[in-house]
């Protein structure tokens, strides 16, 4: 089991909630906190095909916000780095789901540009509402 608390991901462990209906409560909710999902990588069937690995079932979901996106890139042109905020739902041992988002504040410590920092802290409590609403 990966660490639940650490300074790069907001996590929600969700031993109760199988796997496809994870990923598609989390692409039904990012909606409704202004998220699109842009990209969408299955990390299962890439590994599979590129290396012949087995692995667990694990996407992970680009999400982007547009308006604080470009509020984002518009204070710090470089910050298209570290976006679109990657969602990941993964499929637990024993069962259930994990369902994990890039933790903004954490990231965007790297940048040296005091405007980003309330950019982060409104994407994460947004990212944050996503992930709680899968435990309600």
């Amino acid at each position: 089991m990966p660490d639940l608390d650490n300074r790069y991901a907001i996590v929600r462990d969700l031993p109760h909630l199988d796997y496809e209906t994870a990923v598609a409560r989390t692409r039904e909710l990012l909606p409704g906190e202004g998220f699109g999902v842009l990209t969408e990588i299955d990390v299962t069937a890439t590994l599979k095909t590129k290396l012949g690995a087995d692995f667990r079932r694990y996407v992970i979901l680009g999400a982007c916000n547009p308006p604080l996106a470009h509020q984002a890139l518009a204070a710090e042109p470089l910050i298209g780095v570290l976006l679109p905020c990657n969602v990941v739902v993964m499929e637990r041992d024993g069962g259930g789901s994990l369902v994990a988002a890039m933790k903004p504040t954490g990231a965007f410590e790297l940048v040296d540009n005091p405007a980003a920092a309330p950019l982060a802290e409104e994407v994460e409590s947004r990212l944050t509402r996503v992930l709680d609403g899968l435990t309600g």
